[in-house]
């Protein structure tokens, strides 16, 4: 689904952000991102999105990320923001649900019934028509899914999707990612919550990756984690 080969990018020529990465995720997979504040993980997703511009070699499904195909690649790759706020920017829940649909040239019967059935899906029928304005953090979120959603990417790209929530709606937020059948790439410090939701993990260090394999390989590895600024998730403490 996704390629990486020799991938670079700074901000400046002499501070690296990411450097020759190269790394491949197949369709279905869930992989996790993750790294101490500044390793790069924000970054690599909008790299993967075009957002930025880099050095090396993108594919995404089979085809290389360029201009030309920047537009059909968007519509494969689905991006959750960390800041819903970024994300949400119609009077109400169903109208941002509905825009993606409408932006593509589907008509907005159809759209109207993508919307309901993902808003239904994500056991947020209730809040459609509430002003994002007047949600709460999780709300925001589950709301900020569902506008991904409703436009039925192949894969699902997620910044800190657990960020700033309760314990409550950290948990639901959990439970709608392990439902969902896309490909998922989840960029996180929140480690237990990467436990949880995916099978592979991938560790970004300066910019760099330090390791890739099965969760259960990486995350249990107190002094690797230590070593780069991170701490065991809480449940192996």
């Amino acid at each position: 689904m996704i390629v990486f080969e020799n991938v670079s990018f700074a901000y400046e020529k002499e501070n690296m952000v990411l450097n020759n990465l190269s790394f491949a995720i197949k369709k279905g997979e869930t992989v996790g991102i993750i790294g101490a504040n500044g390793a790069g993980k924000s970054t690599l997703l909008k790299v993967m999105l075009g957002l930025l511009p880099c050095e090396g070699k993108i594919l995404v499904d089979g085809e290389e990320l360029e201009k030309d195909s920047l537009r059909e690649a968007r519509n494969k790759l689905g991006f959750v923001m960390q800041d819903s706020d970024n994300q949400l920017f119609m009077p109400t829940v169903f109208e941002d649900v509905i825009f993606g649909p409408l932006n593509q040239k589907v008509k907005r019967e159809e759209a109207e019934r993508k919307a309901n059935e993902v808003l239904e899906k994500l056991g947020i029928s209730e809040i459609k028509n509430r002003h994002n304005h007047k949600l709460s953090g999780g709300e925001k979120r589950m709301a900020a899914i569902a506008s991904v959603l409703s436009m039925e990417p192949e894969c699902l790209l997620l910044d800190e999707p657990t960020s700033a929530l309760d314990p409550f709606n950290r948990r639901k937020v959990i439970e709608v990612l392990k439902g969902l059948n896309q490909t998922k790439i989840i960029a996180s410090h929140d480690l237990d919550m990467i436990y949880d939701c995916v099978d592979r993990v991938i560790l970004l260090s300066g910019g760099e990756i330090v390791a890739d394999g099965p969760k259960d390989i990486i995350l249990k590895d107190r002094e690797m984690l230590e070593n780069h600024r991170l701490e065991l998730p809480l449940r192996f403490q």
